[in-house]
């Protein structure tokens, strides 16, 4: 088994995806893996700092999906889009798939009742962690996580997000041999009306669950998902005090918790022109439509594609602000957040031939991306 994370660049590649080596390599804030083999197919992986640490964290996993080895044999993805520092992704990453294997081998396979229960037990240690330590790190209370995860066994792909990251399927339309894009994910950003109706039903009695703070909607006027894991300080009220710095606590005290970490959850039956998925934190869809990532996928090699995707959203924001994409590339990490958010990015191809091998037995494989140089 691979067990990866950062690494140095490695001598002769020179960053613009034409890169011939499938390892992981570093260029300034841009961490990616241009190309790999999983079980169904092959992948591609891109992450870019912003913040000033990064928070964003994501995993690729290929193998067995449960803890016993008896269960099945699949793809796993994760994108936890990090807020508030990065403890709770990186918890996410260290936590959730582990705690999915356990629980489908405890249920002898994989449903969408595990995926779920494996998010609650997930959120159930961090909150626990941040019990043991908030007193001394106060700031543990406000970290968490955007949840987005993927896995493709059995001819079926499951979605569970909780957040506003975001998943794309690239669909080839045999009519006008174009690829159409899909989305398979649902979002709770406030943002969007379905989302703050949803709050305001669950809290009929708090006028303020949602408000409108320079010109963006966010719940209780502090953060703009209503769901994911941790955000402990609107979760149990335990946690919304002193010592938890002022701008985070409510005037007034909460007796159900404000935020979800419950996924939306859907399963998908892979069809035959089902070429791609591309998962990405919600810094690449800031930039990107669904239909001009698909387009950008579909019309370019899969080697490098998730660096080229996170190069265009780099090209976009750079254009919003009327600069050069070289210009804006030399702003330094912190900065750089007044620009465009962390971008993580993975896109997952379908080889349907192996898809159909219901028998397919490979080798396992384990990447983790996020985390710097710095941490």
């Amino acid at each position: 088994m691979v067990r990866s994370c950062w690494k140095p660049a490695v001598d002769g590649d020179d960053g613009d995806g034409s890169g011939s080596g499938s390892g992981e390599r570093v260029d300034g804030l841009l961490w990616y893996k241009d190309l790999g083999n999983h079980i169904y197919g092959e992948f591609s992986m891109a992450v870019i700092q912003a913040n000033s640490s990064l928070e964003d964290r994501s995993e690729f996993e290929s193998g067995p999906l449960s803890s016993n080895h008896l269960g099945p044999q699949g793809t796993f993805i994760g994108v936890y889009d990090g807020h508030g520092g990065a403890e709770a992704s990186q918890f996410v990453s260290d936590n959730l798939f582990c705690n999915l294997k356990r629980l489908a081998a405890e249920n002898q396979g994989l449903s969408e009742n595990v995926i779920k229960r494996a998010f609650s037990a997930t959120e159930e240690s961090f909150l626990s962690l941040v019990n043991k330590q908030w007193l001394r790190q106060p700031h543990i209370a406000s970290a968490g996580t955007c949840c987005l995860v993927g896995i493709i066994c059995n001819g079926l792909v499951y979605i569970a997000n909780s957040g506003d990251s975001r998943v794309v399927l690239g669909r080839l339309e045999r009519a006008t041999r174009e690829t159409s894009a899909i989305q398979l994910s649902a979002e709770h950003n406030v943002n969007l009306e379905r989302v703050r109706d949803e709050l305001r039903l669950r809290h009929p009695y708090d006028s303020q669950i949602v408000v409108m703070r320079h010109n963006v909607w966010r719940v209780k006027g502090l953060i703009q998902v209503s769901r994911s894991i941790g955000d402990a300080y609107l979760k149990k009220a335990e946690f919304n005090r002193e010592p938890l710095p002022s701008k985070f606590r409510l005037a007034e005290t909460f007796f159900k918790p404000i935020l979800s970490c419950e996924p939306s959850i859907s399963t998908h039956k892979l069809h035959p022109d089902d070429q791609f998925l591309i998962f990405a934190s919600d810094g690449l869809w800031e930039q990107l439509s669904n239909q001009e990532a698909v387009n950008i996928v579909s019309n370019n090699p899969p080697n490098g594609i998730a660096r080229r995707l996170v190069k265009a959203a780099l090209r976009e924001a750079a254009r919003k602000r009327e600069m050069r994409l070289a210009d804006l590339q030399k702003i330094e990490q912190g900065t750089r957040r007044h620009f465009h958010d962390d971008i993580t990015v993975i896109v997952v191809f379908l080889n349907h031939k192996l898809i159909d091998n219901s028998s397919l037995w490979g080798s396992s494989l384990s990447i983790k991306g996020g985390g710097s140089a710095n941490h």
